[in-house]
């Protein structure tokens, strides 16, 4: 496999684990990018822009992450609340007054952010055409009643967390969420990263598709259990009707679906645009630096923990981030991010100064700790000596 880019000193072993993605989990065309205490120290790319094409991938070959965009997203409320424009333990309700039907006049913005809202279906999906309005997704969450007393347990709001926290942000901002990370952050950092895919950059954005790889030797830890293989085939299960709150789920190769904002799901970024807006969310890069520390520290502060409503594993969240864990292992202890189901991750490590983005075209069936991505963040671990 030709591998393409750059290494700094020292991240060898990052462009090995990157080849052998290609020669033994079954890649096609992805890169991975990583940061230390502001700068970059790995860029690398490689196989085709398209899932089923033959043209290479390029530096700026960005691809949709998927739920790795609920991390992005997140920072957008973390930042209005370091500008003391959003309160965390106010209800929603507050800034969003229709919000307090069915019982929701106390479920708070935190809720929100650790999946604790009690939220993660909607009793009536939305169609894909629906779901690329703007104010249909906001309202369906506002009319919905909570499927357990909000703040009392959590469950992964897959699609849900996207409609609430664009509807808290309008209500907020008087702007969507894509359009203020865009204005405020995106622009600043000059981010291949976008809630919204301009027109005029579409062209950038790869072909997606599903990928099958290897069945891991010996692996039956990788296997998924009984109880986590029947929450997906319920149709009537929190599992089911939570990634269906969207039926059916649109192509996310159709250029509308691209063009829309959908803070939980269809975010399109490059590696290096991930890993930079990690890398400023927890230190300065190019004069530009996102949260102060007290604001990274409530970002990783332990909001959920244990077993997991929707998902049916063991999950732990902070203020909008998967924080490392059995289900979604990151860099370690103190690490912060979000996966995208099928590949994508994202995430920022305080303790060590790394932050980390991997995109790919080949969405394979994981839905938190992608095989071909852990075997790039134990690279990067090596390369740290650890």
């Amino acid at each position: 496999m030709d591998v393409n880019g750059t290494v700094a000193e020292g991240f060898e072993p990052v462009r090995d684990a990157f080849a052998r993605n290609f020669t033994g989990l079954g890649e096609r065309g992805a890169a991975v990018a990583v940061y230390r205490n502001g700068h970059r120290v790995v860029d690398l790319w490689a196989g085709t822009r398209d899932v089923d094409g033959t043209e290479p991938w390029q530096r700026g070959t960005a691809q949709v992450v998927r739920s790795a965009t609920k991390g992005v997203a997140a920072a957008v409320a973390l930042l209005l609340h370091q500008r003391g424009e959003l309160d965390l333990d106010a209800p929603v309700a507050a800034y969003w007054p229709e919000f307090k039907a069915h019982g929701k006049e106390r479920l708070l913005v935190r809720h929100v952010l650790g999946h604790r809202a009690g939220l993660p279906v909607l009793d009536v999906p939305l169609t894909p055409g629906e779901a690329l309005d703007p104010e249909r997704g906001p309202a369906a969450v506002a009319a919905q009643a909570p499927v357990w007393e909000p703040g009392t347990d959590h469950g992964y709001h897959a699609l849900t967390y996207g409609w609430l926290l664009d509807g808290l942000v309008r209500r907020v901002t008087g702007r969507w969420v894509g359009d203020w990370l865009a204005e405020e952050v995106a622009g600043p950092l000059g981010l291949d990263l976008w809630l919204g895919l301009p027109q005029e950059v579409a062209g950038r954005a790869g072909r997606t598709g599903r990928v099958d790889g290897p069945e891991p030797s010996g692996a039956l830890r990788a296997r998924p259990k009984r109880s986590v293989t029947a929450a997906y085939e319920d149709p009537d299960s929190l599992t089911r009707r939570a990634f269906a709150a969207i039926s059916p789920f649109p192509d996310q190769n159709d250029p509308a679906y691209r063009a829309a904002a959908l803070p939980a799901t269809n975010g399109v970024a490059t590696a290096d645009g991930l890993a930079r807006f990690y890398a400023a969310l927890i230190g300065e890069v190019d004069g530009v630096r996102l949260l102060d520390p007290a604001t990274v520290e409530l970002a990783r502060a332990e909001e959920s923990s244990g077993p997991d409503r929707v998902l049916v594993v063991n999950t732990r969240f902070g203020l909008g981030y998967m924080l490392h864990g059995t289900a979604s292992p990151l860099l370690g202890p103190g690490s912060f991010g979000h996966p995208g189901r099928g590949g994508a991750l994202g995430f920022a490590d305080p303790e060590t100064g790394v932050a980390f983005g991997y995109v790919t075209n080949g969405f394979r069936k994981t839905v938190t700790a992608d095989p071909r991505a852990q075997a790039l963040i134990r690279a990067v671990r090596t390369s740290l000596g650890a």
